[in-house]
């Protein structure tokens, strides 16, 4: 049994939606459309509202790292109990009669969900070694389009102000000239919620033929994006077709950003806080 494992049921659920077999899909969806009321169905009625059998129920939960139902809904228990205790109970999708206060409430609740989500599936380890490629690196080139394309700008303003030589791209015309450039002592950060972002995966994976350090920012384990990066650091953030590109989505990539930087900070302390003070003043004087 994994059932320690720290990711929500749902945020696990929801990152291997756009790489499971369609009647696994429908499964999946049925659970995220009512995850409490889908804590208290058996196998047969699951399936049966998802409009398959009860293998494919089995095939899902073994398809996302689970060893059977019964430990699927251990684990979307786990989840509801905690939500109910920690006042992040989630709300659901926006629906098109909300009104304005329902609306507000459903955005925080994902928004808040999506940080404190990612920050518990975190993995320290992993977070460390990032940290050090990035101490060591001569380089650091940061790919992002769209809303992740924001995020990237984030980053690289935060590495500029502690010294770091990096640079953001958010467009594969100037990203992948840089990316060509790319060679051994350097890092590459994508940034992808999705993790299939063709422009952001072309200058990822170019850069990392050139020698980079590969670091991907996904919301998605199994997505191109994960696949071919040296590390991962994963966000937890749920999003809709409604919502696509949403605040949730961009605040837990900024958390797993901001997480980095400051790691990155501390372990070279003295020079990034002579870094931090110049620039603070060279931008006070203005």
């Amino acid at each position: 049994m994994t059932a320690p494992l720290a990711q929500p049921a749902t945020v696990l659920l929801s990152t291997h939606l756009d790489w499971l077999q369609p009647a696994q899909r429908r499964v999946a969806e049925a659970i995220l459309a009512d995850p409490e009321e889908a804590v208290q169905l058996s196998i047969g009625r699951l399936a049966e509202l998802a409009g398959t059998s009860q293998a494919t129920v089995v095939r899902l939960c073994r398809a996302i790292g689970l060893d059977g139902y019964p430990e699927l809904r251990l684990l979307l228990a786990q989840e509801q109990v905690r939500r109910h205790h920690d006042g992040t109970r989630p709300r659901g999708d926006i629906e098109a009669g909300d009104d304005l206060s329902a609306v507000v409430a459903k955005i925080a609740a994902a928004d808040a969900a999506a940080v404190q989500d990612t920050v518990a599936d975190l993995p320290l380890e992993r977070l460390a070694q990032v940290i050090d490629a990035l101490a060591g690196a001569s380089r650091i080139d940061v790919y992002g389009v769209g809303a992740s394309g924001l995020v990237a700008a984030d980053l690289m303003q935060k590495l500029l102000r502690i010294g770091r030589n990096a640079h953001a791209f958010t467009d594969a015309h100037n990203g992948l000239p840089s990316a060509a450039l790319m060679r051994a002592g350097t890092a590459a950060v994508a940034i992808s919620h999705t993790g299939t972002t063709r422009d952001t995966l072309g200058m990822f994976e170019l850069a990392i033929e050139r020698g980079a350090v590969g670091v991907a920012i996904t919301n998605a384990p199994r997505s191109p994006i994960a696949q071919i990066a040296h590390h991962v650091l994963p966000t937890a953030a749920r999003e809709s077709s409604f919502r696509a590109g949403a605040t949730a989505s961009r605040l837990a990539q900024l958390a797993v950003v901001d997480c980095l930087f400051v790691g990155l900070a501390q372990c070279t302390f003295d020079a990034s806080s002579a870094a931090l003070q110049a620039t603070a003043e060279a931008v006070r004087r203005h």
